[in-house]
């Protein structure tokens, strides 16, 4: 007994007003306004980091895919010809000590041709032997593949999508077109090969897999008149270090080369991402503070139904700062209870939706991501606290905000016109 003995009475009396029974008609109403705004606040909360956690298992989805055909960094001459000292440099490369594997390539930009079908691709020169090191193309079975470019056979592998697109199978001759032509007596003729389709590969993603086509790099500097490899492709043990590698490395290689990182390859998709997340924040946040402005009403009126107290207390001795204390206290209480109900419901959500989105497909008989439209087929969620912490903190911000003027309203009744008619 002695605890509740030491706890202020404004404490007290603030809880007491939260959880006012339905006595009388206008105490039922107010305790309905209340309810009301403490699930608003709920959903709202709840809302924000289901939309965030999605949108973070989107951006992590499309990331790694991504990463599965283009490398963490890739290391370029500075004149833009071949990698003079390959094997020294990349023995250096692999010396550092965030760096798990290196490997040398070559990029060029041509056309592929079947038959009547042509379409434009992104040639990638690779060693079959050193590719695994920096991709993640060798996994799921696709590592034959790979395996099947020999130098001097001249072999191509091609994005599942591409082939299909050409209508080719592995086997099948295709014919590729070189932009840097050959000087003849009847002018500049384009450098054309007919290469042999050895194997396909699926990365996941379809702007790879419908454009970009790998042969040997021995096949491919021969092709594109070139002395050897362009550039280093790298693999980090951490990729968000990328940018941070890349300026170490940059500094280590000196002006002789140009590093650049995946960020900095795919830097637009990423500030689209970046500013819709945002966008979704502010849109959401909104949604909590309507919810937590409607604590406003719900202590107007509680304050109005409760004139006759405050003015009772007033005459017992209660200051002012007392009596604002009182009504900060019932309306804080509702902004933490709804934003707790808020997290928990958005985190059990968040952290079970491979579960949830499954069995509202099957209850509807629809799918939420056909297989043929989008990137991914599944929900993807990541709840991250740099998200949670900023959504709990504005939400009892919003709340306590709210209760600053009905409360100073509540300090400032008059004890004597309070009680004139009671």
């Amino acid at each position: 007994m002695s605890f509740f003995k030491n706890i202020p009475y404004e404490l007290v009396l603030g809880w007491r007003y939260t959880r006012a029974g339905r006595a009388t008609r206008r105490n039922g109403f107010i305790s309905f306004i209340s309810g009301v705004s403490m699930l608003g606040i709920a959903l709202g909360v709840a809302a924000l980091i289901i939309v965030l956690s999605v949108m973070n298992g989107f951006q992590r989805e499309v990331r790694d895919r991504m990463l599965g055909v283009v490398s963490h960094i890739e290391v370029y001459a500075a004149d833009g010809n071949a990698v003079a000292d390959l094997p020294e440099v990349l023995v250096k490369l692999k010396a550092h000590p965030h760096v798990l594997g290196a490997a040398p390539f070559i990029t060029a930009q041509a056309l592929l041709a079947r038959g009547e079908d042509m379409k434009g691709v992104m040639v990638r020169g690779i060693d079959p032997a050193l590719e695994p090191e920096v991709t993640d193309l060798s996994a799921d079975g696709q590592a034959g593949v790979l395996a099947r470019l020999v130098p001097g056979q001249f072999g191509i592998v091609l994005g599942a999508d591409l082939a299909q697109n050409l209508g080719v199978q592995t086997g099948d001759p295709v014919t590729l077109v070189s932009p840097s032509g050959q000087v003849t007596p009847a002018g500049v003729v384009p450098r054309m090969k007919q290469m042999e389709v050895v194997g396909t590969f699926h990365s996941g993603h379809y702007e790879y897999d419908s454009a970009l086509a790998m042969m040997h790099v021995d096949d491919a500097a021969r092709m594109f008149r070139l002395e050897g490899p362009s550039g280093i492709r790298l693999k980090l043990r951490d990729l968000h270090l990328a940018r941070e590698v890349g300026r170490d490395l940059q500094m280590q290689l000196g002006g002789r080369f140009f590093v650049r990182d995946w960020t900095q390859q795919n830097k637009t998709w990423f500030a689209a991402v970046q500013v819709e997340k945002r966008m979704m924040f502010i849109i959401l946040t909104l949604i909590v503070a309507v919810a937590a402005f409607n604590l406003v009403s719900t202590l107007v009126m509680t304050v109005t139904d409760k004139r006759a107290d405050i003015a009772i207390l007033r005459t017992l001795g209660a200051s002012p700062r007392s009596i604002m204390g009182i009504f900060v206290v019932q309306g804080a209480t509702v902004g933490v209870i709804g934003t707790l109900s808020g997290l928990g419901l958005g985190l059990l959500v968040a952290f079970n939706i491979d579960v949830i989105v499954p069995g509202l497909e099957r209850l509807f008989n629809a799918s939420f991501l056909p297989r043929d439209i989008y990137l991914i087929s599944r929900m993807p969620s990541e709840p991250l606290a740099s998200d949670i912490w900023p959504i709990a903190i504005i939400s009892l911000v919003l709340a306590f905000l709210a209760t600053l003027y009905p409360s100073w309203r509540a300090s400032q009744v008059n004890p004597a016109e309070a009680l004139r008619y009671e």
